[in-house]
């Protein structure tokens, strides 16, 4: 157990080193693939820990203003009631990640019984450090509902 936990901190360290390095200078336009990676990987984890309904670990992705307005209760009935795609996933792909104001955002199409949802993410960046500051939510496409 101690070796997983061991693996799991360094794992946590290095990518807060990778995250430091690539948004320590935001340029406006269409993300690095360093940048767009990282992206990836922060709301992989968090779309992951809500569908399997992992809340703690959910919210931990999102950014402090977030956590500081929004407390876990309400981050937990918020997701049920508004993103219920994102529990019932079935899959999700990334396209266009674009940099502007210090913000970044990141189209998500999102795979669930319904169909193709797509939303827009958009993630500040504090200390170099990322977070997810909203998710809105636009067209889902019922030709594609399994």
């Amino acid at each position: 157990m101690k070796h997983w936990i061991a693996i799991v901190v360094v794992a946590l360290m290095l990518s807060g080193c990778s995250q430091k390095a690539a948004f320590e200078e935001i340029v406006d336009g269409t993300c690095s693939s360093e940048e767009a990676q990282l992206v990836e990987a922060h709301i992989s984890a968090q779309i992951d820990a809500i569908a399997k309904e992992k809340w703690d670990s959910a919210y931990s992705y999102a950014s402090p203003a977030f956590r500081s307005a929004v407390e876990l209760d309400q981050f937990v009935f918020i997701i049920g009631t508004q993103y219920g795609m994102l529990i019932e996933n079935q899959g999700y792909s990334f396209s266009s990640c674009t940099l502007a104001n210090s913000q970044i955002t990141q189209e998500v199409g999102v795979k669930s019984e319904s169909g193709l949802t797509n939303l827009t993410y958009t993630l500040s960046v504090k200390d170099s450090v990322l977070g997810v500051e909203s998710a809105v939510v636009g067209e889902t496409d019922t030709q594609l509902a399994t």
